[in-house]
């Protein structure tokens, strides 16, 4: 053996032992907990996929570590940058909120005002309407006769543009609240962005701060870590972990076989309906922190739910469901700064509907499923109305229309000023091809 070889083969198993020192993770005991187990995969399955990203890097560009080090802070900045605007929008958004709020309360008294100018001028109306007839015949002369007449007409007119004045205001209050009811939505969407977009951040520099530890400033040999990685996740996901609030112990590979089955009934992508699902709730394991057993009145459904749109609806569902409406989990309103509720809560299971929207649907999913009623706290269930919604939504298998869709998914419409919500899903999306394929591999 030459030199050169017996080099090689030194430096190459120096390279294995580093890279298994940072990779292999240490179980904590010799029976992890259903909590170890998961943190365990998910940190894996990250690692999995960053490796994925510099195998790619380096084999067709060729750049080097100091290069993927560059775009991630690139990225980091990118992100802080829209963390700013986003704060900007809801700052300014709150102002608006504000003052929409003080020009209702003056228009209010306004409107008390001249309810009370109305009643006034009713009563004075009234003794006219009673003395004009007796006025006139009591009265000689033409000028009496036309000074009396001016007196009552007087009071009509007075009368009349009181009403028109109140009806004015009783519009321009409607037309407020409306507004009003707009801008607490717009603040409430663009809060959710700005808890996006911070763990975002968090996940780029986390895996900025890998990179740099595990490797050491030197290109890496990505192929044996990323072999070894796939070798140990394929181990933890055979080890069962229950999804939050299912009632059902699934493994990961599952949870990608009910995407696709609702890919099957649905055909809507199922990369595209992972990525919603680990947007909306983690993949069902976040599905709210309101109206559960214990928690204090101000988080109870009658408060957090949108009385006029979500409460009766909320009531049917948990009903049909034998639920105790009580203590069954729905989403959190958002708060702002002052933790002030911006908004309604009451968004269910791990898709998030809300009551109201869930009812527009929840047949839809019986009728592809055969499974009557549908159940939003059901991951089947979940999966299948979220490919339904985002079918409904003009999802189809192109990027552009994976974003617009899930645009609509999030807020209703494709305003940009949300647009972080639909570049997260598409991201997510791509990943989760990869991933869906290595595992079919």
């Amino acid at each position: 053996m030459t030199k050169k070889n017996i080099f090689i083969k030194i430096v190459t198993s120096i390279m294995i032992v580093i890279l298994f020192s940072f990779s292999l993770p240490a179980f904590a005991a010799d029976n992890p907990t259903q909590s170890q187990l998961e943190q365990q995969l998910k940190d894996l399955e990250q690692e999995i996929s960053s490796l994925q990203k510099q195998l790619t890097l380096t084999t067709a560009q060729k750049n080097t570590l100091a290069n993927k080090i560059k775009q991630l802070k690139l990225k980091q900045n990118e992100l802080s940058a829209l963390i700013k605007q986003t704060v900007l929008k809801i700052n300014k958004l709150q102002g608006n909120i504000t003052v929409a709020q003080n020009d209702i309360k003056k228009n209010d008294l306004h409107q008390a005002d001249l309810k009370s100018q109305l009643e006034d001028m009713l009563r004075v109306a009234n003794r006219s309407d009673a003395q004009f007839l007796v006025s006139l015949a009591s009265i000689q002369g033409i000028s009496g006769v036309f000074a009396e007449t001016q007196n009552y007409l007087s009071v009509s007119i007075g009368l009349k543009n009181i009403v028109d004045e109140l009806r004015k205001v009783k519009q321009d209050i409607v037309i407020k609240k409306g507004a009003l009811e707009g801008q607490k939505n717009d603040a409430d969407n663009l809060l959710q962005v700005k808890t996006i977009q911070k763990q975002e951040l968090v996940n780029n520099i986390n895996e900025q701060n890998d990179l740099l530890v595990k490797t050491k400033g030197l290109e890496a040999n990505y192929n044996t870590s990323l072999t070894d990685k796939k070798k140990l996740a394929a181990e933890l996901r055979n080890r069962i972990y229950e999804l939050f609030n299912t009632g059902k112990q699934i493994n990961f590979g599952q949870a990608v076989d009910i995407a696709k089955l609702a890919t099957k009934l649905t055909g809507i992508n199922t990369a595209f309906v992972l990525a919603i699902l680990t947007q909306e709730s983690n993949l069902g394991k976040n599905v709210g922190t309101c109206n559960r057993q214990n928690d204090p009145p101000e988080k109870g459904w009658q408060v957090i739910m949108k009385p006029t749109r979500d409460q009766e609806p909320f009531k049917q569902i948990t009903s049909e469901l034998g639920l105790n409406i009580d203590t069954t989990p729905v989403s959190c309103p958002m708060k702002d700064k002052n933790g002030k509720q911006v908004g309604w809560g009451g968004a269910m299971g791990p898709a998030q509907f809300i009551p109201s929207t869930w009812m527009g649907f929840k047949d839809k999913v019986a009728a592809v499923t055969g499974k009557s009623p549908a159940n939003p706290w059901d991951i089947r269930d979940a999966f299948v109305a979220s490919g339904l919604k985002l079918k409904s939504a003009g999802a189809a298998d192109t990027e552009d229309s994976w974003w617009r869709a899930a645009m609509i998914y999030f807020s209703g419409s494709t305003n940009p000023q949300f647009r972080f919500y639909g570049d997260n899903v598409v991201a997510l999306t791509k990943k989760y091809q990869q991933d869906i394929a290595n595992l079919d591999n």
